[in-house]
């Protein structure tokens, strides 16, 4: 913040220092220095007056607070007073060029009427030229301060559908346990045992803004093996991850949503049926397709009540907007999901 001020400060200087030399420099120093002086510096001066009274005290105490009528008076006696300041300045200490300058009075000088216009208007530029650098800072710090609240507005409802996983997850999972202590008490165990694998990782690894993608397919691999110790002989479950280091980074817990989906409504009791996950990525891009036999659930099943889709699909919106391509199709009575994922 310091270095702005100071870079600031000296850009001012820079400009006063060009427009008070300009003067000089235009006339290749023939120009009589009274003269220079009257004629340029002296109003130079009202208009920095001008220009600082308003960027510093007036656009914001009066402008900006809607107190315009005001405003437009004391900015009309502040240059009404610099007018007739320059004709006092001109007439009493420079009465050699007032002399030799053509009256207005008569037919040899400019009239009166257009004397006063170009005053009027030769003020009007640093006055609007502070309302526009003010109006300018004040846009930039309202965009600045709506993209802050934007972002803690993002990792609010980011964080909030964060926890809405875990207990959706959770709870999952131990429907699919409790399904198991009656028919195998051993695989329940170790069922436990896997699950408490698991929620470390999602309470203890995810906190973060993005994860390793091997990280991720070893939780996706840990959890794919505890689905299967619930499931029949008839289900087939096939899964084909990366196996060597990407290097790629990418938001938690992602496609967990789709896999539990997959073994929610691809799964019958009584039938047949097959699963299949996969996972490729070309350079930066995360491709994650699955497949599965359509079994939808009756109405009044309420596990799980389907969060797990709608989730993902805020979370992609908030964390890949324009980024990500995902897709569901129902097609020869098979689910297919198509999920591809730009990642930084």
């Amino acid at each position: 913040m310091y270095k702005n001020k100071k870079i600031t400060i000296v850009s001012h200087l820079l400009v006063w220092f060009v427009l008070f030399s300009m003067p000089i420099v235009l006339s290749y120093a023939q120009e009589d220095f009274n003269r220079i002086v009257a004629h340029f510096w002296v109003p130079m001066v009202f208009y920095a007056i001008v220009f600082y009274s308003n960027y510093f005290l007036l656009v914001d105490r009066f402008l900006f607070s809607t107190k315009m009528l005001l405003f437009i008076i004391i900015n009309i006696g502040m240059i009404v007073f610099f007018i007739l300041s320059k004709e006092y300045i001109e007439d009493t200490f420079f009465q050699e060029l007032s002399k030799s300058r053509p009256s207005r009075s008569d037919g040899d000088g400019p009239p009166i009427k257009l004397f006063i216009y170009v005053q009027i208007l030769s003020y009007m530029a640093p006055l609007l030229f502070s309302i526009a650098l003010k109006s300018t800072k004040r846009w930039v710090k309202t965009e600045a301060e709506r993209k802050e609240a934007d972002n803690i507005k993002l990792q609010s409802e980011l964080q909030h559908l964060h926890y809405q996983l875990q207990p959706h997850f959770f709870f999952n999972s131990l429907n699919n346990i409790y399904s198991l202590v009656d028919i195998s008490p051993d695989q329940a165990k170790s069922s436990i045992h896997s699950l408490s694998k698991l929620m470390r990782y999602m309470l203890y690894e995810t906190n973060m803004e993005l994860v390793s993608l091997s990280k991720e397919i070893e939780f996706m691999n840990k959890y794919i093996a505890l689905m299967k110790l619930r499931v029949s002989d008839k289900t087939i479950v096939n899964s084909n991850f990366p196996t060597e280091e990407t290097g790629i980074k990418i938001a938690p817990l992602l496609f967990i949503s789709l896999i539990e989906n997959a073994f929610k409504h691809g799964v019958a009791a009584s039938k047949e049926s097959s699963i299949d996950i996969q996972m490729t990525y070309n350079d930066k891009t995360v491709i994650f397709t699955v497949e599965n036999d359509n079994f939808p659930k009756k109405t009044d099943d309420k596990s799980g009540s389907g969060i797990g889709l709608q989730n993902l699909e805020k979370r992609l919106k908030l964390l890949y907007l324009n980024k990500y391509t995902f897709k569901t199709t129902v097609k020869n009575n098979r689910f297919l999901v198509h999920l591809e994922i730009e990642t930084m």
